[in-house]
């Protein structure tokens, strides 16, 4: 059994997709009830509606599940948002970004993680981003939360990896998803290396992938069991120069954001 939260539309359904088709029976969960029911029929999966920032709904949702459908084997956590904004970000427009970026991962593994380690395995999925191992520099709520995610997907990684929880943490670039093309709402991320998806001519400076190649690599990786799934695989290039010498990076970031700006 699998879940699947942001399923309504863009990665989320592409993953929900991807795991039927391995075989697996799926739950595709979304706050967009109507979208999350389209993709479920087209699958032969079930739907449910979720706000994931809530703990109490998030456990209720994961016990009906396991209560009625069975143990729940893969979770990925892959709903998101994306606020444009700098240091002018409201305080809600925050809270809202830690709640559904990095709290949302803890709800669902403080429920899952020790059943898993019971019952001797689960997965759990983290849609992060690119701009969690690099920035974003359009959102900076963005920014900040998906580098929490990825801390937050590798922390669940070292804690739980021997006691049979394995983790990965999904950080594509541009994808074709509603974020890429300016929507706000929840879904999941688009990411980028340096941009965010509400600029998509900078979001896609290495392409923009369909979320089905997203599925696949994820898939691949999980198979591999490998821990980061860079479906774009120049974010390793980056990540690795943004280590060795980051003031260089930053010097080039800053030059990419004067052309951002004109």
């Amino acid at each position: 059994m699998a879940v699947v939260t942001g399923a309504a539309s863009g990665i989320g359904a592409a993953l929900a997709r991807r795991l039927a088709a391995d075989g697996a029976r799926v739950v595709v969960v979304d706050i967009d009830t109507a979208g999350a029911e389209e993709v479920a029929s087209g699958i032969g999966g079930l739907a449910r509606s979720l706000d994931v920032a809530d703990a109490g709904a998030t456990r209720r949702l994961i016990d009906e599940v396991e209560h009625s459908l069975g143990p729940v084997e893969i979770y990925c956590s892959n709903a998101g948002l994306l606020v444009a904004g700098g240091i002018d970000t409201a305080a809600a427009d925050w809270q809202r970004s830690w709640e559904v970026h990095v709290m949302a991962h803890f709800h669902a593994a403080g429920v899952l993680v020790p059943r898993w380690t019971e019952r001797g395995g689960g997965i759990f999925v983290v849609t992060a981003s690119a701009a969690g191992l690099l920035t974003q520099l359009d959102s900076v709520s963005y920014a900040v939360t998906k580098h929490a995610a990825v801390a937050a997907a590798e922390w669940l990684a070292v804690t739980y990896g021997d006691r049979g929880v394995q983790v990965a943490a999904l950080c594509p670039q541009a994808v074709r998803t509603p974020l890429l093309e300016g929507s706000t709402g929840e879904a999941e991320p688009a990411g980028s290396t340096c941009a965010g998806a509400a600029n998509p001519s900078a979001a896609a400076t290495d392409g923009v992938l369909e979320p089905e190649a997203v599925a696949d690599a994820t898939a691949d990786a999980l198979s591999q069991g490998r821990f980061l799934v860079l479906p774009h695989p120049e974010v390793s290039t980056y990540a690795r120069r943004r280590a060795e010498d980051p003031d260089r990076w930053l010097a080039g970031m800053r030059r990419l954001a004067r052309r951002m700006s004109g």
